[in-house]
C-alpha cells in the first residue's frame, strides 16, 4: 500500500490529509487542520500529524498559498521558508513537492466526482484537449492542463493580471473609476473579478446617480471603509448574500455586473485554449454563489464572442462545488511524483 501525504498550507490554517494511492476521495485515511501561526515551520505539524502511525507516506505534495519557484516557497503571511529537499530530510519522506495552491486546484479537477461540480454547459468533451481552470477569490487565478497520456501536466499563468477589457458603457465607466481609485494607468482583470472587485463594483455603482437604495448594513460598512483610518472593510460575501436573497437592488446590480465580467473573462481564456476537455470555475466565490452563476448572464457573456461564438458553445463548463479541490489536487500531484 502506497501512502501519500497531501497538504493545503495557508497563513491561517494548514490542512493535512493522508491518502492511499490511487489518490481519490474514497481513499482518505486521516485528515487534520492546524492553526499555522502556532508553529515555527511545517515540519513539526507533519510530525504531529504522523505521530503514532507505523506506516509513513512515501510521497508528499503541499499546496502553498504563495509563489513557488524550483520547489522553494516563502509564505506571504508566515515566516516559513520551505524547501522540498530539506522537508524530505526532516520529514523522512522519499519525495516532496511544493506547488502553488492554484496549481493544486488544477490537478484537483482531475479527481472530482459528478457531485463535486455543477455543469453550466455540457458541451462536447474531448479527453485529448486542454483543460482550463479559472478561479476568483482574493485575486484571479488562471491555469491550464495538457494531457500527456498517462497523466496531465499543469501550467500556471498570470492571466489574472491581463488588462480588463470593458464591453459596454457601464464597464468603460467602471474602468475609469478604478483608474482614478487606484491612481494607475491600466486596470488588471483581477481588479474587477475578485472579492475586492465585488466591493469596487459596489462602490462604483453607489457613486453614480441612480434611483437605487442599498441594505443598511452594507451602507454602514461602505461608509466606515471610506472613512479615513477606519479598519472595518466591506465583506463581498455580504453583498453576494444580499443579492442572492434579493433584498438589496444595489447588491443585485453589483453581482450582475461582476458575473457578466467573470463570464466574459472565462470566455477569453477559453478562446485562447479551446479547452474542450472542460473549463472549470473554481474558488470560493463560485462555489458559494453558484446559483448566481447559473443565471443567464454568465454563459451569455462567456459565449458572446462574435464570429467565433459557436466554438465556445462546444466547451464543457463546470462550477467546482468541492472547496477541498486543492487537497485532492495535492494528492494527485504526489501520486505522479
Amino acid at each position: 500500500m502506497t501512502l501519500l501525504l497531501a497538504g493545503d498550507i495557508g497563513g491561517t490554517k494548514t490542512i493535512l490529509r493522508l491518502v492511499k494511492a490511487p489518490a481519490d476521495g474514497d481513499e482518505v485515511l486521516h485528515e487534520e487542520t492546524y492553526p499555522s501561526q502556532n508553529y515555527p515551520d511545517l515540519v513539526p505539524i507533519v510530525q504531529e500529524f504522523l505521530a503514532g502511525r507505523e506506516a509513513k507516506p512515501e510521497k508528499a505534495c503541499f499546496a502553498i498559498a504563495g509563489p513557488v519557484v524550483n520547489n522553494r516557497a516563502k509564505l506571504t503571511n508566515l515566516p516559513w521558508l520551505l524547501d522540498n529537499k530539506r522537508l524530505e530530510t526532516e520529514m523522512e519522506i522519499g519525495q516532496v513537492s511544493l506547488i502553488n495552491d492554484f496549481a493544486a486546484i488544477g490537478y484537483g479537477v482531475l479527481g472530482l466526482k459528478s457531485s463535486d461540480i455543477d455543469t453550466l454547459q455540457a458541451g462536447e468533451r474531448d479527453t485529448e484537449a486542454p483543460i482550463a481552470v479559472i478561479g476568483a477569490g482574493t485575486g484571479l487565478g488562471e491555469a491550464f492542463l495538457i494531457n500527456q497520456g498517462s497523466n496531465h501536466r499543469i501550467f500556471a499563468t498570470e492571466g489574472g493580471h491581463a488588462d480588463f477589457a470593458p464591453r459596454n458603457e457601464s464597464e468603460f465607466q467602471l474602468l475609469k473609476y478604478l483608474e482614478k481609485k487606484y491612481d494607475v494607468g491600466r486596470i488588471s482583470v483581477e481588479r474587477v473579478i475578485s472579492g475586492p472587485g465585488i466591493v469596487a463594483i459596489n462602490q462604483f455603482l453607489r457613486k453614480h446617480p441612480q434611483e437605487i437604495t442599498s441594505a443598511p448594513e452594507i451602507q454602514d460598512a461602505v461608509r466606515k471603509e471610506e472613512s479615513e483610518g477606519e479598519e472595518k472593510k466591506v465583506d463581498p460575501a455580504d453583498i453576494a448574500k444580499a443579492a442572492t436573497e434579493k433584498r438589496d437592488m444595489l447588491s443585485e446590480r453589483t453581482m450582475k455586473m461582476f458575473i457578466e465580467a467573470y463570464g466574459a473573462e472565462a470566455g477569453n481564456l477559453a478562446l485562447k485554449l479551446l479547452p474542450y476537455g472542460g473549463l472549470y470555475i473554481a474558488g470560493g466565490i463560485a462555489a458559494k454563489n453558484h446559483q448566481l452563476l447559473e443565471s443567464e448572464g454568465f454563459m451569455q457573456a462567456f459565449t458572446d464572442k462574435g464570429r467565433v461564438s459557436n466554438l465556445l458553445e462546444k466547451v464543457p463548463v463546470h462550477i467546482v462545488l468541492n472547496q477541498q479541490v486543492g487537497l485532492i489536487g495535492a494528492a494527485i500531484c504526489a501520486a505522479q511524483l
